[in-house]
């Protein structure tokens, strides 16, 4: 017979569900605060950068360059999509709709767009998009 000891505080760490990590990288309802959001894109790129450093391992044209460059690829497009949800969630905590993640497309206005997102404080509150940051409506 097995005895279990009493819980401590590292057993009470809860895990995000996979329900809630495919509504904050790919679903485009709710709101996501800034730290969400911040750490949300720095694990993006470290997505996309893994593949793109395999791709630059191997010498150009080989069967490994290839299959490190389709992986890439799909990486970077599933990385895309990402940041437009992430980015239309932060909006939504701003207030303003998720139309407004557009900007990130525009060469100059991109990086002003992305520095907004990153120190705006969101919307105090419930509001229009949703009741609080960083959960699945």
């Amino acid at each position: 017979m097995r005895v279990r000891a009493a819980p401590t505080d590292l057993d009470r760490i809860l895990l995000a569900d996979t329900g809630k990590l495919l509504w904050f990288f790919f679903k485009l309802r709710g709101r996501a605060g800034r730290a969400a959001y911040i750490l949300g894109f720095l694990f993006l790129m470290v997505v996309i950068s893994f593949p793109l450093y395999r791709f630059m391992l191997y010498p150009e044209g080989t069967p490994a360059a290839q299959t490190w460059s389709l992986i890439f690829g799909i990486c970077f497009v599933a990385a895309l999509w990402s940041h437009v949800a992430m980015s239309v969630k932060r909006f939504h905590d701003l207030g303003r709709t998720g139309f407004m993640s557009a900007t990130l497309f525009i060469p100059v206005i991109s990086l002003i767009a992305f520095a907004y997102l990153c120190i705006a404080p969101g919307t105090p509150g419930p509001n229009p998009y949703g009741r609080s940051p960083n959960a699945p409506e």
